[in-house]
């Protein structure tokens, strides 16, 4: 038993894929040994990868799999035996082509009874070789691998082509200090590999064993080969490079600076370098009046630098770069990283400086010119509509006309920045820059905050809007979206989601959830009853809502709520803000010893009211036809019971509510035991169709009882 090592050694392959290329590689080969018996189910697993390897190292690996019981189904025994029990042709040549000989016939076995009788034979499999498996698990793991894109290449000989994420140059398969022999991409494996292109201390690099693998990379080839090692690197010079920065700035307001947090661009930097060296650099303080978020994205995105912030978050105008090399002087290095920055700033100073030439004002008509969907018109077209919506949530809350104008605003000028320079050349920044040329313009410092905020939330876990005024926005962005979309019909199918409507769904949702002031109250039947006023289509409006409460449905689930719960609450289609008090309401009913029956009784209830030919009228209910004393008591039940429900309903005491209701399961039993609603009487048939009406309003207020019946 040895450690295993296994490494591809190409090109340099894709940052953003690279950490999931990694782990898919080296999960799928030991999964494979694993399934073999080469490999132990505890065995350690180690992935390697790099810039221009993907590897592993897997403990415990045997050169052969033990031995195994194997249980080999044969054939019928009334086909294998004849009469007299003795194997038929057919059987003697079954085994001779497993090769078995006659005499194997006294070691087989029968299962089942009759004709089912079944004959088999217990042998021992022979355990997996190690290069088998290795080669079999090597291809599946190739197979497997998440590519974002195959690139095809000729080998050697100018004849055969290969297909990978990355030309492949090197294989290195290593059990023990023993070479596998093994075969992929056009490369057999050997016990050779490289190091870093330009810092390596050895090339080729040849490895002792597998256990030397990582130590011979970093010690002689100037590679951490381990994605997270590297990582964890990276992040330790970054904190320490930025505490240099704070120990040259002691004292003063600078003195504290941090780099920028940011798990992907950290992970894209770690698939960059094979060897992470961290530098400071800096860029001329002039840039610091162009807003932060610019300077950071461009940054960011274009050079994959990392910004550092000051105590207050503030942008300084230090930024640290990860280097792949480490030169004596590193001068060279951090001069010309700034000199490529530069330009990237000046650009976003220009597009600032030339975007605050003009208003967001007179922007927005040319939004008209802007195709927001076949379907659905311009982008000016839509900003219209989401005015409208706007207007009218603002008034269903009871906005005075200058609050109204106010949102009016808002929603008139969220889209303007589309068209200024800055957001053309980086999306991302869009409400961000509507928000700082809201201010520059002198608009109203609640609708600057609201350009930028009707976006929000963006993201799961992201910040609802800072004011009311950009809540009413984005709620009414969100809407006119959905509304006019599904009525598009562009609706969500599987896993494809084109135009975000399921988190935009969410995000309505949260607004009226997490609210509970006016907007709780905010019905979202309502709300899509005012974007229908606006919407292009309306024939997808109940799609839209029905869609909302699917997503609400998720969300309860994974609030950790019962589905049996959510049914019974989501089904009366409550306040987003009011059903996680109806669920709680209904987990505590549910602890009640009369729920099963209430249940029970409630869907029978449904059931024979669903059935009924004529419509029954609650309040159509004649004391003088109450002929049964079981309808009697059931009604005057209702008479003590449904008050005191009703009341401490119309309180928000949903619990107490449902807990009343336990006192009906006696009544109601014995209504259903002695009493027939379906009489040949018209008269009374209307009467007790009128009390189970009565019943199931008074029953199913806070929820569906129907719906907790197993």
């Amino acid at each position: 038993m040895n450690n295993l090592l296994v490494e591809l050694l190409v090109e340099e392959l894709p940052p953003k894929a690279l950490s999931a290329l990694g782990e898919s590689f080296a999960n799928t080969l030991a999964h494979r040994l694993k399934e073999q018996g080469l490999a132990p189910a505890d065995a350690v697993v180690t992935p390697y990868a790099s810039p221009r390897r993907l590897g592993v190292h897997v403990t415990g690996v045997l050169p052969r799999a033990a031995d195994r019981p194997l249980a080999q189904k044969l054939m019928p025994a009334s086909v294998g035996l004849d009469a007299a029990g003795q194997p038929t042709p057919a059987l003697i040549k079954k085994l001779a082509a497993l090769g078995l000989d006659p005499q194997s016939v006294q070691k087989l076995r029968r299962e089942g009874e009759g004709k089912a009788e079944t004959l088999f034979i217990d042998t021992m499999a022979a355990g997996a070789q190690l290069a088998d498996a290795l080669q079999k698990a090597l291809h599946d793991a190739i197979a497997k691998l998440p590519i974002p894109k195959v690139m095809s290449y000729q080998l050697a000989d100018g004849w055969t082509t290969v297909k990978f994420v990355r030309p492949a140059h090197g294989l290195v398969a290593l059990h023990g200090a023993d070479v596998v022999p093994i075969e992929a991409l056009g490369l057999r494996a050997g016990r050779q590999t490289r190091g870093h292109r330009f810092e390596a201390q050895a090339d080729p690099i040849v490895l002792r064993d597998a256990d030397s693998y990582a130590a011979q990379l970093r010690d002689e080839g100037a590679v951490i080969a381990s994605f997270a090692e590297r990582r964890a690197e990276i992040r330790h010079q970054l904190r320490a490079a930025a505490a240099e920065v704070a120990a040259e700035h002691a004292g003063s307001t600078a003195g504290e600076v941090k780099p920028i947090e940011d798990d992907a661009l950290l992970d894209e930097v770690t698939a960059l370098v094979e060897r992470p060296n961290v530098l400071v650099c800096e860029f001329g303080r002039e840039f610091l009046d162009v807003p932060q978020e610019c300077l950071i994205l461009t940054m960011k995105a274009n050079q994959k630098y990392f910004p550092l912030l000051d105590a207050q978050g503030k942008l300084t105008h230090r930024f640290l770069v990860v280097s792949n090399i480490t030169p004596i002087d590193p001068g060279a290095v951090k001069l010309g990283n700034e000199r490529v920055v530069r330009p990237r700033l000046a650009d976003a100073k220009f597009f600032f400086d030339q975007d605050r030439k003009k208003r967001l004002e007179d922007r927005v008509h040319g939004l008209d010119k802007v195709v927001y969907h076949a379907k659905l018109g311009s982008q000016g077209e839509r900003v219209r509509r989401v005015q409208a919506i706007a207007r009218g949530i603002a008034e269903q809350i009871g906005w005075a006309p200058d609050q109204v104008a106010l949102v009016n605003r808002a929603a008139l000028l969220a889209k303007a920045d589309l068209l200024t320079d800055m957001v053309g050349e980086f999306p991302e920044l869009q409400g961000i820059m509507g928000h700082y040329y809201a201010l520059h313009d002198g608009e109203d410092a609640k609708v600057a905050e609201a350009i930028e905020d009707h976006y929000r939330p963006r993201f799961a876990g992201d910040e609802l809007p800072r004011n009311d005024i950009g809540l009413i926005v984005a709620l009414a962005d969100k809407l006119e979206t959905l509304a006019g979309l599904f009525g598009a019909g562009e609706l969500p199918t599987g896993d494809k989601d084109p135009y975000a409507l399921r988190r935009h769904a969410l995000g309505v949702i949260r607004m009226l959830m997490e609210r509970t002031d006016a907007f709780g109250s905010l019905h979202i039947v309502t709300l899509m009853d005012i974007a229908s006023n606006e919407a292009v289509f309306r024939s997808g409006l109940p799609d839209a809502t029905d869609f909302i409460y699917e997503r609400f449905s998720n969300l309860l689930r994974e609030q950790g709520w019962t589905a049996q719960e959510i049914e019974s609450v989501v089904f009366r289609r409550p306040l987003f803000a009011d059903a996680i008090k109806r669920l709680g309401a209904v987990r505590e009913f549910m602890k009640l010893p009369e729920v099963p029956a209430l249940a029970a009784a409630n869907k029978r209830v449904v059931n024979i009211l669903k059935k009924s030919e004529q419509p029954a009228n609650p309040a159509a209910l004649r004391d003088d036809l109450l002929l049964e004393p079981a309808e009697k008591a059931l009604a005057q039940a209702l008479r003590t019971v449904a008050p005191a429900a009703d009341s401490a309903f119309d309180h928000g005491d949903y619990t107490q509510s449902l807990k009343y209701l336990a006192a009906l399961k006696v009544p109601v039993d014995a209504f259903f035991d002695h009493v027939m609603v379906n009489v040949e009487d018209q008269a009374l048939r209307a009467n007790r169709l009128a009390l189970l009406a009565r019943l199931q309003t008074a029953m199913n207020r806070v929820a569906d009882l129907s719906r907790l019946a197993s």
